[in-house]
């Protein structure tokens, strides 16, 4: 084998669907020395960790932690701790990510009654009371921000429909959280998991999921031991809680990581980050209409830390993602399922959600579609800028 260069990855503005662009602070995090996953400084590092974690989550769910594995994982988590097999699951279909969420509830061996709404569109607790037909379900499961569309779905209304079918609710909020209004408790939410690459523009690597008491009494109370015994949350919650039991040995690093985009997301402020996605979204979006863009998701149901935009007639998809790169340095997500090679999704995401980045990626597609024939009806960053005040 020849002699290995030392690494040097390009450096890239991660405008897709995840990861997003790193703080700065947040890889010299990573970079920290590496203690003991028991060193009394590290138990002070997950005991913040937490603390931060339920004001983002809105929630004082005491099973509040970062699960060790990427955002999948949290899917997992939750599917894995509540279901038993022949346990009855509504779920609610209208992106990809609703999809693996029925698959997992089938792997556990779980009954599972589907709400299919088409791509690009919210779902309505009408549509489960509806689908279910008034009989019982253990858990009534729906995602927030659907990564594969840029739909939102409003989560008032879920926890009145899944008492009518006496279910847990279980939520996924992997683009969502740190970008977007959560708040756990006051909608009734029993069990939720996020990934750290999205909005808190934290390297993939960990899942933060919440459990209320109501699920956990669903944990302890399970006639079988959890599928995964590296997921059961029983075992988990020993060493993230007072007991300090080991399971196995945490991420030290990554953890670090997690404090430090948490850290910034306090510094920043709830609302102000909130307000920030949405302003930068708006900004980014008439500009994208100012060329001439269609944007498939109603403007009452978009997402703003995601936006899907359909790639115009006559326009390469990968070509032009392709280009972006190449000449700018710029990555966009392509279309998934019924979006493939059909639409793109462009992210603006925790560190990436910047007035700057929105300018680059109006300038950037301007130019390449212009390689490829389409023309802008509209300059794009005259109308972004006009948006931003």
């Amino acid at each position: 084998m020849d002699s290995v260069q030392p690494l040097s990855p390009p450096s890239r503005v991660l405008m897709g669907p995840g990861p997003s662009d790193v703080a700065p602070s947040v890889l010299r995090a990573l970079a920290a020395p590496t203690v003991g996953h028991l060193d009394p400084a590290f138990l002070k590092v997950m005991d913040e960790v937490r603390a931060m974690l339920r004001v983002v989550f809105g929630t004082e769910n005491e099973i509040t932690l970062p699960m060790s594995a990427t955002g999948s994982a949290g899917m997992e988590t939750c599917f894995v701790n509540l279901l038993e097999p022949g346990d009855a699951v509504l779920v609610g279909i209208n992106g990809v990510f609703g999809g693996r969420m029925a698959e997992v509830a089938r792997r556990c061996g779980a009954e599972v009654v589907t709400v299919e709404q088409e791509w690009g569109r919210a779902l309505s607790p009408e549509q489960f009371r509806e689908a279910g037909a008034g009989r019982p379900f253990k858990l009534m499961a729906l995602v927030h921000a659907e990564t594969s569309t840029g739909a939102l779905t409003d989560l008032a209304g879920f926890r009145e429909a899944a008492d009518e079918h006496g279910a847990l609710l279980v939520v996924d909020a992997v683009t969502s959280f740190a970008g977007r209004p959560i708040e756990v408790d006051r909608h009734g939410v029993d069990a939720i998991y996020t990934g750290t690459q999205k909005c808190l523009s934290c390297p993939p690597g960990l899942s933060p999921v919440s459990f209320s008491e109501r699920a956990m009494k669903v944990v302890r109370e399970r006639e079988r031991p959890v599928q995964s015994w590296y997921l059961d949350l029983s075992l988990i919650g020993q060493y993230w809680g007072k007991e300090r039991a080991y399971h196995h040995t945490a991420p030290v690093n990554m953890v670090y990581a997690l404090h430090e985009s948490l850290r910034l997301v306090m510094e920043e402020g709830l609302e102000a980050r909130f307000a920030r996605h949405a302003k930068n979204a708006a900004a980014l979006r008439a500009g994208l209409e100012a060329m001439g863009l269609e944007l498939p998701v109603p403007a009452e149901e978009r997402l703003d830390p995601l936006t899907l935009v359909r790639i115009p007639e006559g326009v390469e998809d990968g070509a032009t993602r392709k280009a972006l790169l190449a000449r700018y340095g710029l990555e966009i997500g392509g279309g998934l399922g019924a979006f493939k090679g059909q639409a793109w999704r462009i992210g603006l995401m925790g560190a990436a959600c910047t007035e700057r980045n929105v300018v680059l990626c109006l300038s950037a597609l301007k130019d390449v579609l212009a390689s490829q024939g389409f023309e802008a009806k509209a300059d794009p960053v005259a109308a972004a800028r006009a948006a931003l005040g």
